[in-house]
């Protein structure tokens, strides 16, 4: 299982210019980043205080994670990098010293 930091933004294209629907595509988004995080791969979620972007950490196959992320297009786009433990980074360092 893997660990992923993924940064996200909001498509601006795609951001209704009223605040009451507006503030219903934010209500919608936050349920679904709510539910990732309570059923799905989600771990971690913030934004970026004054931006229309910001993180997530994820955990799971490949499959999985992609899986919650397309719950987001085309509104979101997303960047995605694998993490890697202590205990990996560990693991190469000493694969380095032999």
């Amino acid at each position: 299982m893997g660990k992923y930091l993924v940064l996200w933004e909001l498509d601006e294209s795609k951001i209704p210019p009223a605040p009451k629907e507006r503030g219903m595509g934010w209500k919608a988004f936050m349920d679904v980043v709510k539910q990732n995080l309570e059923t799905g791969t989600g771990r971690d979620w913030g934004a970026f205080v004054g931006q229309h972007k910001g993180y997530a950490v994820h955990e799971g196959s490949e499959v999985a994670v992609g899986l919650d992320l397309e719950k987001f297009v085309p509104f979101v786009r997303f960047k995605a990098y694998p993490l890697s433990t202590v205990d990996q980074v560990d693991e190469l360092v000493e694969g380095l010293l032999k």
